[in-house]
């Protein structure tokens, strides 16, 4: 798989886009199709391409977006009612980007996630 994502890009701000959050481990950013009033994006700034090429060395990177997805959620006013968090893995999974992202998404309720 490429080195280089459309969230590499955004990471380095070659494509202008409103950064939410950024450190120098993740960066946050609006879902481009939103699915909800609230629905952001939380990706490490390292290219990681799915869970599975997840290492112990990601744990930290890791940590910290679920930290950063907490944080998001209370600027949000989304924290005291609820949201979802939602990783997608490979094609059966629904990833799009190979570079691993979490969902962030919230701001009315949300139904089952998966059906019969």
């Amino acid at each position: 798989m490429s080195e280089e994502t459309i969230f590499s890009k955004i990471i380095r701000q070659e494509i202008p886009t409103p950064l939410l959050y950024q450190d120098d481990l993740v960066t946050a950013f609006r879902d481009i199709s939103p699915k909800a009033p609230s629905h952001i994006l939380i990706i490490p700034n390292k290219l990681i391409p799915t869970v599975n090429d997840v290492t112990e060395d990601d744990e930290l990177t890791l940590g910290r977006m679920f930290t950063v997805a907490r944080k998001l959620a209370m600027e949000e006013g989304i924290s005291e009612d609820g949201y979802r968090l939602l990783v997608n893995c490979n094609n059966h999974g629904g990833q799009e980007v190979y570079h691993i992202h979490m969902h962030l998404v919230g701001g009315k309720r949300l139904g089952p996630m998966l059906a019969g």
